[in-house]
């Protein structure tokens, strides 16, 4: 597979000098038909660099009030297990913030330069998401990991923007393999204080975060933030298998700076699913009632108010009647919304069951051999 095309602004470009530098050095070479393209990135980051560095001293005291921040609720689950659908619908509440696309974007300078350019950066938006054609609003909450992958090394975006060295990415940025203390101390100063960024902007409001690679992190964002509450969604794992090939490449496609080569997809989902859910299962079971709910896909998609009113009980919430409308009328816009067609062999179906047989039995599906 060849390297994104050049001309896309790269997410890369909304990082600081530090962190590209670090980036670079440890997953070159770059083809030479991409330097375009990351002269295009060193130049964003070195124009805004000024900006970074103000909002940076500007916002030093943040770490003082993220104190006072309430405890985040986050959205946990594999890729593709419908994580993002959630998200989307929980955001309409009233009672949330969350990642905003400038936010992502421009992590460093959110509360400066991105306000400042705010109607040029909105017009500069997809119109949808690239992976499964969902519409991209200015206010569509985002997941913060591209956000974080401008701003610290340890990202498995790093790994697909430098497939030559993807697993050494993945396992540094989703389970911190290899890490040293100071590393993993580093990326979660870096969280909180990105977070703390998001959270003043509407501190009436707690926080809701959606991340597939917190399904690992249970306990260490529970450490953080003692009454921090959990959804976890989980799908039918053909279903996610199917999907993830999909992401790959589109993924790769859209902003691999290097080849793809040597990498066997297909291998990694089936290796890398079940340690994220055994992680995951592992440490959501030891969270006190009130702190977990869990919900199936194809539940929240048959009856999507019945399941968020039972978030709501499950998590103690106050407040559905009052949001009911908001869900309503966002789910009615998506209604149409139709999902990519995946096709699933027999023989493919088979090495999923083998592999993932634990989760496929514990959560009762069975065993397709195509899948829509």
């Amino acid at each position: 597979m060849p390297a994104a095309r050049p001309g896309l602004r790269h997410p890369l470009s909304g990082s600081n000098p530090a962190t590209l530098l670090k980036v670079l050095a440890g997953n070159g070479p770059i083809p030479h038909q991409q330097w375009p393209q990351l002269a295009a990135i060193a130049s964003a980051v070195l124009l805004r660099w000024p900006f970074t560095l103000a909002e940076r001293a500007a916002a030093l005291g943040l770490a003082r009030r993220a104190q006072a921040m309430p405890a985040p609720v986050f959205i946990i689950g594999h890729w593709r297990s419908g994580t993002t659908h959630l998200y989307n619908v929980l955001s309409k509440s009233r009672a949330f913030n969350y990642v905003s696309p400038l936010a992502t974007g421009l992590p460093w300078e959110m509360l400066s330069l991105a306000r400042t350019l705010r109607p040029l950066l909105e017009r500069a938006l997809p119109a949808e998401r690239f992976i499964d054609r969902i519409p991209v609003e200015p206010d569509s909450p985002q997941e913060d990991e591209i956000a974080l992958a401008n701003m610290t090394p340890l990202s498995f975006y790093h790994g697909i923007y430098f497939p030559q060295h993807f697993a050494r990415n993945f396992n540094r940025g989703v389970f911190f393999d290899g890490c040293t203390n100071d590393e993993s101390e580093a990326w979660q100063r870096t969280f909180v204080y990105f977070l703390s960024k998001v959270w003043c902007q509407h501190p009436q409001q707690s926080l809701l975060i959606k991340n597939p690679v917190y399904s690992g992190r249970v306990a260490l964002l529970q450490a953080l933030w003692p009454q921090a509450q959990f959804i976890h969604i989980y799908r039918n794992p053909y279903r996610v298998f199917s999907s993830m090939q999909t992401f790959y490449r589109q993924l790769f496609r859209t902003f691999a700076l290097q080849p793809v080569e040597g990498l066997d997809c297909d291998e990694w989902i089936l290796q890398t699913y079940p340690r994220l859910m055994e992680a995951c299962l592992q440490q959501t079971a030891a969270l006190p009632a009130g702190q977990l709910a869990e919900v199936c896909f194809e539940q929240f998609e048959a009856d999507p108010l019945g399941e968020l009113e039972r978030i709501y009980a499950t998590l103690h919430w106050d407040g559905f009647e009052i949001d009911r409308d908001a869900f309503a009328r966002y789910l009615d816009s998506v209604s149409q919304y139709q999902k990519k067609p995946h096709a699933l062999d027999a023989q493919t179906a088979q090495r999923v069951r083998d592999r993932w047989h634990p989760f496929i039995e514990r959560w009762g599906y069975e065993p397709p051999v195509s899948l829509s």
